[in-house]
């Protein structure tokens, strides 16, 4: 199976898989080349495939959608990360998320700027009328 792990910046992943397991609402499922055309909504979790010479690799990622039609799977989801073994992801996984607080502190903070200078200037004009 081709298995393409879209972001809505990056490809994430375009590889060959020889099998596919993933997490949905109800559960885990997993997906074999020859299986039927499947469509899942993804929780956030663990994604894993196994490429063609047998190697277990694992995804970190958001909450998605799962498309498999013929020999193609398609994921599309807002995060995600690659880390070769659990540990590793798991650091990788600690490190976006601190960057995305930081990012997040940052967007708060001009957004609270901004929504001060809306309402100083509302009042400013409540005054002159």
């Amino acid at each position: 199976m081709k298995l393409k792990v879209l972001l809505p910046n990056q490809v994430l992943v375009d590889e060959e898989a020889a099998k596919v397991v993933a997490e949905a609402e109800n559960g885990s499922f997993c997906l074999l080349p020859r299986h039927v055309d499947f469509v899942a909504a993804l929780a956030p979790g663990i994604l894993s495939f196994v490429d063609p010479r047998g190697v277990e690799v694992f995804l970190a990622l958001d909450e998605g959608v799962l498309v498999k039609q013929g020999a193609e799977v398609l994921v599309s989801t807002r995060r995600g990360v690659r880390g070769g073994q659990l540990g590793e992801l798991r650091r990788l996984v600690s490190r976006q998320f601190r960057e995305l607080d930081q990012q997040e502190v940052k967007a708060r903070s001009a957004m609270a700027k901004i929504e001060a200078g809306f309402v100083r200037r509302f009042l400013e004009l409540q005054e002159l009328g």
